[in-house]
């Protein structure tokens, strides 16, 4: 087995990340520092290590979903001391997200400690649809809701349409539905941004066939089969 494959399917964190982490020498081989992704190991025999902690393959996968609060940040460490969305999770695995959502956005975020799965929902060969509640403050017109969908451009470059749909206007704000697929950093608070429309509230409501449904927030649950099949379709 490839290293960051071995890595990656021991929940250490995603594929791209544990190229990272064996390219700064974290990695050690039957005690020997390695930088190369691609190392064949025996991963019934070899000792693996991460920063001195050894690592093994998971005696099961586990797959979940999270209410992600705001406030809280989507890493297992974070450097400035804030609280993390691991410490709203209970589990004898070591897990790591799919991808992320801000400090300050709120919403569905999938914890896993299965790499090869996480590959795949995240991959973005697949276009897994990704989808927001927005609130902005004051009104929006019909002529920056066409740029929203269009893309907008920043600094000379287009960002990726997105679905954006209109739902109510209601004490002096304008709530939205936004669906993307390729998932650019910020994309989302930078589409409001550059019309000049900064979000006041973010959430992820769905990924891909999962809906975040009425899980409270900090509460999680294990996926369905129903769900994980959804995933994992295309």
């Amino acid at each position: 087995m490839r290293l960051n494959k071995f890595l990656s399917n021991s929940g250490v964190a995603s594929r791209r990340k544990c190229d990272q982490i064996i390219a700064e020498g974290k990695v050690t081989v039957n005690g020997k520092v390695v930088t190369e992704m691609g190392l064949q190991i025996n991963e019934k025999k070899d000792k693996i290590a991460v920063e001195g902690r050894a690592i093994a393959l998971p005696s099961s996968f586990v797959y979940i979903k999270l209410h992600k609060p705001k406030g809280y940040a989507c890493t297992a460490h974070d450097e400035k001391g804030r609280k993390t969305i691991f410490d709203l999770v209970k589990s004898e695995e070591r897990l790591f997200s799919i991808g992320r959502l801000d400090y300050d956005t709120e919403g569905l975020i999938l914890l896993t400690n299965d790499g090869d799965f996480a590959n795949r929902v995240a991959h973005p060969r697949y276009h897994l649809e990704k989808e927001y509640q927005v609130t902005i403050e004051g009104e929006i017109k019909e002529s920056e809701l066409a740029v929203l969908r269009k893309g907008v451009v920043i600094d000379g470059e287009r960002l990726p349409s997105a679905g954006v749909k209109f739902k109510s206007f209601d004490n002096g704000f304008t709530k939205l539905s936004v669906i993307i697929d390729e998932g650019q950093n910020h994309q989302v608070r930078r589409m409001f941004e550059a019309i000049g429309k900064p979000i006041k509230l973010l959430k992820r409501v769905r990924i891909g066939g999962v809906r975040l449904g009425g899980l409270a927030r900090g509460a999680y649950k294990d996926l369905t089969e129903d769900e994980l099949n959804a995933l994992v379709k295309n």
